[in-house]
């Protein structure tokens, strides 16, 4: 009899606690699927495609469609940094044709997502046209300084040959460093204001992430990137000191951070 009051006591046990396991998984899932749906990077820069977001014991499943193959990467980095994910498994596919590599239209690509990222330069007021490897800039900047960026900027994405700047700089427009948040962007929707709003941890990550990407100069480095509270520390390897301290420029400029700690070590 006692034993059996025992057996039955440890399956009642058990029961609850696989309950129990189940019932924090099932919450785990639900804030994944909706934490992401929040995230700046969704509300912004993926705020026109259409995405499906499934968690299941901590394994997502992106499907859908969106406008650019750069949507697709940005999606998995932003769903990946969030807390309680294991593993993306991204299946998003990609609206109409997919340029291809190193052509006109996949250069236009390329540095309007490079530009979009940096918060010093004004990708809205920028206007990117290519042909056999030179890109042509033309718009309005609102400093020399912000001039001069866009065009390093435009000269460090892979597959770029050869800039010409033809922006119009018009002093006292705007604040350069303010410019980037709270414009519209083609093709992205409208982005959010900077005043009390804050960049989510996980967008930032996935924001210098593509950032060290898609510039040619970092786009090899082994970069570990982790955000709180704004902060980006970076880890992995680098081959030289100036190549650390451009990875430290480039994503000091990126949307949302507030200080880089880089401890990359030189090998």
């Amino acid at each position: 009899m006692k034993k059996s009051l025992f057996c039955l006591s440890l399956v009642t046990v058990a029961s609850l606690l696989l309950i129990n396991v189940n019932l924090f998984a099932s919450d785990t899932d639900d804030r994944i699927e909706s934490s992401a749906k929040k995230t700046y990077v969704f509300k912004t820069y993926l705020k026109g495609d259409d995405i499906k977001i499934k968690s299941t014991d901590g394994v997502v499943a992106l499907t859908g469609t969106v406008a650019e193959e750069s949507h697709k990467s940005l999606a998995k980095e932003t769903v990946v940094s969030l807390p309680g994910v294991k593993s993306v498994d991204n299946k998003l596919g990609v609206k109409g044709e997919v340029p291809a590599k190193d052509s006109d239209a996949w250069l236009i690509t390329k540095v309007k997502s490079t530009l979009m990222f940096h918060r010093n330069v004004s990708v809205t007021e920028t206007k990117v046209f290519a042909k056999d490897g030179t890109v042509t800039l033309r718009g309005e900047a609102t400093t020399v300084a912000q001039k001069d960026l866009t065009t390093e900027y435009a000269k460090d994405v892979e597959g770029v040959k050869n800039v010409k700047n033809e922006m119009t700089v018009l002093p006292g427009k705007i604040n350069p460093g303010k410019a980037a948040v709270g414009d519209k962007i083609d093709g992205m929707g409208e982005k959010m204001s900077a005043i009390g709003e804050s960049i989510d941890d996980a967008s930032i990550t996935a924001l210098v992430k593509m950032t060290l990407l898609y510039h040619r100069s970092t786009s090899a480095l082994k970069t570990t990137v982790e955000t709180k509270d704004g902060v980006v520390t970076l880890g992995g390897k680098t081959g030289s000191a100036a190549e650390k301290n451009l990875a430290t420029k480039l994503v000091s400029d990126v949307h949302g951070v507030k200080t880089v700690v880089n401890n990359m070590a030189i090998k």
